[in-house]
């Protein structure tokens, strides 16, 4: 249930289009793409088209008993990681960073941008199998460049396996669970970090772990807890 690609703008933009024009995507199908002209990641960013990097999006169908469809960001780094760590055993440092992205040592490996339409989001993937791409103010990192170089097709079919697994254990009320699965894979808490919050400007504090609902808590200096619904984490001197 992989479709593959030579070329397309973007992933996320096609199976969005598919969606508006009422096709239905099933749960489990992913588009895949050798190369992106006009991929993107979270506000606005460019998504590196390197080739032998994986490229792609599935659909998770939204269901009236699931979670807020927030967590899904969460849930799919859950999945990330885990074939991550399959495909590079004993990688050490490799962590999740809220909402979206997979560090290593600091550098990113992997992010994910989620999109909705209607009761479906849109769940695209991108992760440095070969190549890691320059970007302004970020180190990045590969799988290749770290020693643990991973064919493209192999990757997709073991994402498309742990995608599979966490997303059905999400559907079937495990999301407390899953959540804290997350908060062992990731940035651990009282790590210093900074986010651009859209009415306040930038505001730093100690990371204090997810709500119920994946929200980010950011303690203030003053002892006063912060709620981060929106925007990416920067970790402070990392």
């Amino acid at each position: 249930m992989i479709e593959t690609v030579a070329e397309i703008d973007s992933t996320n933009a096609a199976l969005l289009a598919r969606l508006g024009r009422g096709e239905v995507i099933d749960e489990g199908a992913w588009l895949v793409a050798d190369r992106q002209t006009a991929g993107r990641g979270r506000a606005g960013r460019v998504w590196s088209d390197g080739y032998g990097n994986f490229m792609g999006s599935t659909v998770a169908q939204l269901r009236a008993t699931d979670p807020l469809p927030q967590s899904l960001a969460l849930v799919a780094g859950l999945a990330v990681h885990g074939v991550v760590q399959e495909c590079a055993p004993g990688l050490t440092d490799c962590l999740l960073k809220w909402p979206n992205d997979l560090l290593v040592s600091g550098a990113k490996l992997a992010g994910i941008l989620l999109e909705r339409h209607a009761d479906a989001v849109v769940v695209g993937i991108g992760v440095n199998l070969s190549f890691a791409p320059d970007v302004p103010d970020r180190a990045t990192v590969s799988l290749a460049r770290l020693g643990h170089g991973t064919a493209r097709d192999v990757f997709a079919e073991r994402l498309a396996a742990h995608w599979q697994a966490v997303l059905t254990r999400w559907h079937c009320g495990e999301w407390p669970a899953l959540r804290q699965e997350w908060l062992l894979r990731a940035h651990p808490v009282g790590t210093q970090v900074s986010v651009k919050d859209p009415s306040h400007g930038t505001v730093s504090g100690a990371f204090a772990g997810i709500d119920d609902n994946g929200v980010a808590l950011l303690r203030l200096a003053d002892g006063s807890m912060r709620a981060i619904h929106a925007g990416d984490l920067d970790l402070v001197g990392g």
